[in-house]
């Protein structure tokens, strides 16, 4: 199992930003994926989650309506379009994989076995 972040760097406020999440060695279509976010000192907290058995998304108070989490199961893919960025929206964000398949997605963090890297979201004028 293998999931890849790309597409973070360097934004000022309120402009955009596509992360995507690259994953293999295991059938996407079964399981819910996750973007979560972490600052230095803090805990790890759910942006939002996307489930395989109902295709619904779920996101956190403080990027709904602004952050959008889609999936394309044929390229193995999974997004987050970020748009109106803030400086509260600096973090390092990681994608993952739920640990059991065809469950509602949750932003809870027991919930994912498997994790990307990690990269860096910088909003900053």
């Amino acid at each position: 199992v293998q999931l890849v972040e790309s597409g973070g760097g360097l934004v000022q406020p309120g402009g955009s930003l596509r992360l995507t999440c690259a994953v293999s060695g295991f059938t996407l279509d079964y399981y819910a994926i996750a973007w979560f976010r972490q600052v230095p000192g803090k805990e790890r907290a759910g942006v939002a989650c996307h489930s395989a058995n109902d295709l619904s998304a779920y996101y956190a108070d403080s990027v709904r309506g602004r952050f959008t989490i889609s999936r394309d199961n044929f390229r193995n893919t999974v997004s987050l379009q970020m748009n109106d960025l803030e400086p509260e929206d600096t973090a390092n964000y990681y994608c993952a994989r739920s640990l059991v398949a065809w469950r509602p997605c949750t932003l809870v963090i027991a919930d994912y076995s498997d994790w990307g890297q990690g990269i860096q979201v910088t909003v900053s004028a």
